[in-house]
């Protein structure tokens, strides 16, 4: 028998960055702490009670009173996907709003799970009015509407309000995209009507990548539960999972134990913060960083009035290389931002104020830092132009 020599490699010991991408966020000591803590089975009586907790707490965060909400265990991408594969069946309609790459990926994983899929469409960085979602719900009568609230792409926030009651009137279901939104800026499902929303631990919630917080309207659970077929993904099939979170505890899978801990720790902060001044905190700081950014020069993707507060895309200048300056903004300040995606990549920064990376710090940091890269790129840009609005706002702001 030959065995295969063990790999040289060097000891584990990641920088530490001030992480202001499209995510993952930054997180505090106090959920790093959190996930460090001894491991328990995932059906020991500790284990369920904090399972609970997670469930209690993530209904707050989404202002839900749904008995069907709970963290999947894996990343947003997989929220997206269980809300999909658990409410359409082979032939369904769904009407899906298109205007970035996350619409773009709704559709395609509703084609993937048999549906029929029709898109409306707008410009990336626009958002839909409910005039228009009005029109082409009437105009194809789907059973399902599928829309991205917080676009991570484009930094575009889609206004719900009247959505769902459009949506109801025709007793069809309402799907929402909250991957970058929830924790950041108002998501509130059952004041909007929502019947089945998904998110992401990395990014407001400042937890690291690997749960999908869901929640299930009695609406969208009742579809579930009288489903004439088999949802299509076994891992993510709720009816069964439910079984595990629910009152029986019957085995599913075994959960990510650590990753609970640190999304119970993330989700007691947010707690004990409040979600109003959660979502200001994150307004607040926006708009100090939009002033230092204007000051620099740099024109956002979005409109000011549905911009996303906690991920501001802006286009990158003429002649400014997009690679550098992210390369340079790491390596000399230990500063991470976003590239673009799809249609917008290679033009466009995406800047993340999430969680624990919404800060007066990261703020001032990092526009002086995109102050010292814009000029070695050869742009035309004042001593302070980024710093100087971004404070004068600060202290406008009391903050």
């Amino acid at each position: 028998m030959s065995i295969q020599q063990a790999p040289q490699v060097k000891s584990l010991n990641p920088p530490r960055r001030v992480l202001m991408g499209p995510g993952p966020s930054d997180v505090s000591d106090r959920v790093r702490e959190a996930m460090a803590k001894p491991l328990v089975g995932h059906l020991d009586p500790e284990f369920l009670s904090i399972m609970d907790d997670n469930q209690s707490m993530l209904r707050y965060v989404f202002q839900t009173n749904n008995e069907l909400t709970i963290p999947i265990s894996a990343t947003g991408s997989a929220g997206m996907e269980a809300c999909i594969v658990n409410l359409i069946q082979e032939g369904d309609k769904i009407l899906i709003g298109v205007n970035g790459v996350f619409g773009k990926r709704m559709a395609d994983v509703a084609e993937r799970a048999g549906a029929e899929v029709v898109t409306i469409e707008k410009p990336w960085g626009e958002v839909f009015s409910l005039a228009e979602v009005k029109n082409a719900w009437q105009t194809h009568k789907p059973k399902f509407l599928g829309l991205v609230h917080g676009e991570t792409s484009t930094g575009a926030l889609q206004p719900l309000d009247g959505i769902g009651e459009l949506v109801h009137g025709d007793d069809g279901f309402l799907i929402v995209d909250a991957v970058t939104s929830l924790a950041g800026v108002p998501v509130m499902v059952d004041e909007w009507g929502i019947d089945a929303v998904y998110s992401g631990s990395q990014k407001c919630l400042s937890c690291p990548p690997g749960l999908a917080p869901v929640s299930f309207s009695q609406r969208a659970a009742d579809v579930l539960s009288s489903r004439k077929s088999k949802v299509q993904s076994w891992y993510l099939d709720l009816s069964m999972v439910m079984g595990y979170w629910g009152g029986e505890r019957a085995y599913h899978h075994t959960a990510p134990v650590s990753m609970n801990y640190g999304l119970h720790a993330a989700l007691q902060q947010i707690c004990e913060e409040g979600l109003e001044t959660r979502w200001q905190r994150h307004d607040n700081l926006h708009r100090c960083l939009a002033a230092g950014l204007e000051g620099l020069g740099l024109q956002f993707m979005a409109d000011k009035a549905h911009r996303l507060p906690q991920l501001n895309a802006v286009a990158i200048p003429d002649g400014v290389d997009d690679a550098k300056v992210r390369r340079r903004l790491l390596q000399d300040f230990n500063i991470e931002i976003g590239g673009g995606l799809g249609a917008f990549k290679g033009k466009v920064w995406r800047i993340g104020l999430m969680g624990d990376a919404c800060g007066k710090n990261q703020v001032l940091t990092l526009l002086g830092a995109l102050e010292y890269c814009l000029k070695g790129e050869g742009q035309k840009v004042g001593a302070g132009a980024g710093v100087g609005p971004a404070s004068d706002m600060m202290l406008e702001l009391g903050i």
